[in-house]
């Protein structure tokens, strides 16, 4: 699913799709061509938001969330060429358009953590801490694969607290990427993704 030996921490745009364990139906349905999120929906879309807030590289685009899957925009910026360019469309952190329309993709994650019941002994060092960036478990620091990992990982957390479901998987192991290589290309993606809750039928990953 990734392009082999391309950097995925550089500087670009990316169209991701992420979908459910199984293709199940987790997070609502589709009414009359419009996307109505329960309450595991809306904690992928407030997590989904929260990324960008927490990763400073990361700026989201457009990004819609199905039944059984997400499509999502998001651009990284690396400080290596200035940005990514391309439409901008930022959406307020509440997951809302400027509107005011809802219109909300392996690793470890920088997500705040619970307090540790006792303070880390300061001589133990895990093996991941004194290896390389390049020769550590996971995605590479500040990439797409490090966002999904934290991404996946903290909706998981939370969606399976909810249900009472500890250990469940939520989503596929792996995930889906399109690199955005010019403006075109990106209009049409954004189109995409805000028509998908009307034309779920015409959509290969929903499968109710």
């Amino acid at each position: 699913m990734r392009l082999r030996g391309y950097d995925y921490a550089q500087s670009g745009a990316y169209f991701v799709t992420v979908c459910t364990q199984h293709r199940q139906c987790l997070f609502g349905e589709v009414d009359e061509g419009m996307m109505v999120l329960n309450e595991a929906g809306q904690i992928v879309a407030e997590e989904w938001l929260r990324s960008e807030i927490i990763r400073e590289e990361i700026t989201l685009d457009a990004f819609v969330i199905m039944p059984n899957h997400m499509h999502g925009i998001v651009v990284i910026d690396a400080g290596d060429t200035g940005g990514a360019t391309g439409p901008s469309s930022k959406y307020n952190h509440d997951g809302t358009d400027g509107d005011g329309v809802v219109v909300g993709a392996t690793g470890p994650s920088p997500l705040p953590r619970d307090e540790p019941t006792s303070p880390p002994d300061p001589t133990i060092r895990s093996r991941s801490s004194i290896l390389p960036n390049d020769q550590r478990p996971g995605p590479p620091p500040r990439s797409l694969g490090a966002l999904m990992a934290g991404f996946k990982g903290i909706t998981t957390k939370r969606i399976n607290r909810l249900r009472q479901t500890v250990g469940a998987r939520v989503w596929q192991r792996n995930y889906h990427d399109h690199i955005i290589r010019h403006e075109r290309a990106w209009h049409r993606i954004r189109q995409y993704i805000e028509a998908n809750p009307a034309r779920c039928a015409d959509d290969t990953y929903y499968a109710p």
